[in-house]
């Protein structure tokens, strides 16, 4: 596809930025794009931030009675409800156990909120709620508690579901952007980009030889195998909104440092890398519900290749890149015939309602 076409433009960065839409809410702020972080920065972060916490995670670290929780939330607006590998149910448990894990913690107790639309049938409500009885005992953790709201039909869409997690730190390490290190190694879990082709070929009837099905997976496995195998794991970051590129320049930002990563050692199943190419859309930017890196001192990469290769869903995993001291919050790729590039956020919405 051409260089200059309107889907693949809005996957560099060489883009232009768009306008701030400082007087209204666009489909864009919920793409985790730079219009995501805008909003947080110009109006979450001001009302909301506290001593000591604003590490830019996956999810808050707070103490009490001598442990350490990591908390989290997720809304989850996934269009078309069900498709190829997953569905609302499950993305809306996966995505939050996965967060915790992120944090280093072992998820244990979820809560789960509906937002139903008058004349949503109620077989649709009960297939999501056991998807999500499936989802929860396959990672370990109980829904605990709830809640049900229903809004007059045309004023949602079938379905809407918010779920917060409370998970249990065991261990001295604190895994987050900051504790990252010139010369830590960047490992990645599994090959990229298929949650997001998933969706894109369901909305638009794109039909190929196999279907691609989402990546949708807990990562409770990995993680703590990577964790019990003593590793000094310094960041864990799972790549949803955004892909790997954004995810990366947040840890960039968040840190201070500079991220390297080599195009060719990125995975991307053939199915994956065509559609995208279909479609004019960059790999790196596409969004995953079971894939994560993990950035840890680069003499402990290959223990930890060889424990995600036996762990972790999507495998085998890659050694993508290294972090660098300078330049501050930069993120570059060389590419396969050995460019570099600088990657940035996405200037505006890839894919809406992608979870």
């Amino acid at each position: 596809m051409p260089e200059n076409t309107p889907l693949r433009a809005a996957a560099f960065s060489s883009c232009p930025v768009p306008l701030p839409h400082v007087a209204e809410i666009t489909v864009g702020h919920g793409g985790g794009g730079k219009l995501t972080q805008n909003l947080i920065d110009r109006i979450f972060r001001p009302a909301f931030a506290r001593d000591g916490g604003d590490d830019q995670h996956d999810g808050a670290v707070v103490v009490t009675g001598g442990s350490r929780l990591a908390f989290t939330t997720d809304s989850h607006v996934v269009s078309p409800l069900f498709f190829p590998g997953s569905d609302i149910g499950k993305i809306a448990v996966y995505g939050t156990v996965n967060d915790l894990c992120m944090c280093g913690a072992r998820p244990l107790w979820l809560s789960a909120g509906f937002i139903l639309e008058e004349g949503l049938a109620t077989e649709t409500l009960e297939r999501v709620v056991a998807s999500m009885r499936e989802a929860a005992s396959a990672a370990g953790v109980a829904i605990v508690t709830g809640d049900t709201k229903v809004v007059e039909r045309g004023k949602g869409d079938g379905i809407y579901v918010t779920t917060s997690g409370i998970g249990v730190i065991e261990h001295s390490l604190s895994i987050m952007p900051s504790s990252v290190r010139p010369g830590d190694a960047v490992v990645l879990s599994g090959d990229i980009g298929r949650h997001g082709m998933a969706i894109m070929a369901t909305r638009a009837n794109l039909t190929f030889e196999s279907a691609i099905e989402s990546d949708c997976a807990p990562l409770v496995a990995p993680v703590q195998a990577l964790l019990a195998a003593g590793l000094d794991v310094h960041c864990l970051r799972d790549l949803t909104r955004g892909g790997l590129a954004t995810s990366l320049v947040e840890i960039a930002e968040t840190s201070g440092l500079s991220i390297a990563i080599d195009e060719a050692s990125v995975p991307v199943i053939e199915l994956v890398r065509g559609a995208c190419e279909i479609l004019g859309l960059e790999p790196l930017y596409v969004a995953n519900e079971g894939r994560f890196v993990c950035i840890l001192p680069e003499a402990q990469a290959a223990k930890a290749l060889d424990i995600l290769a036996r762990t972790a869903p999507g495998g085998p995993p890659a050694l993508i890149g290294r972090v660098v001291p300078a330049p501050a919050g930069q993120v570059t790729l060389r590419s396969v015939i050995g460019a570099e590039r600088i990657l940035d956020r996405l200037s505006g919405e890839q894919l809406p309602r992608i979870c």
